[in-house]
């Protein structure tokens, strides 16, 4: 009897080892870009890079963007076991303004969300600030 008990015990703890499950891992290189302080019309396009450091693939169902001058890219097949990948961000720099935009990542990974940010200044070059006006007046002067 007792070493029916012991074989089942291992038994179940065995099973449990096996049972396991395999998981996507997503790791980013970073997860926030600082695009600087750019031109308006300068290119918005920064890559987000990532490795599947899981054992099962991959699989991103989708990226968005917290608002429409922000355009998310990301790979529509699964990233297997040790590859890596790449989301592309493309920001609208027609718009003259700091940038502060969060891309929502969501996949079948262990952490299904992960929330990557841009972040910059985008400067119009042909218009100078009040200040900088200031300043050149006085030195004329």
């Amino acid at each position: 009897m007792k070493n029916l008990i012991a074989i089942l015990f291992l038994g179940l703890i065995s099973f449990g080892a096996n049972a396991q499950e395999k998981v996507a891992k997503i790791e980013f290189k970073t997860d926030v870009i600082d695009y600087g302080t750019i031109e308006k019309g300068a290119d918005g396009v920064r890559v987000f890079e990532f490795t599947n450091t899981g054992d099962a693939p991959l699989i991103i169902s989708s990226a968005k963007s917290t608002c429409g001058c922000t355009v998310p890219d990301w790979p529509k097949n699964p990233i297997m076991p040790g590859e890596t990948g790449e989301i592309k961000v493309k920001y609208d720099t027609k718009r003259v303004n700091p940038i502060r935009k969060t891309i929502t990542v969501i996949s079948n990974a262990e952490t299904p969300t992960v929330a990557l940010k841009i972040k910059g200044l985008v400067v119009d070059p042909s218009k100078s600030s009040v200040l900088e006006k200031k300043e050149k007046s006085m030195i004329e002067q």
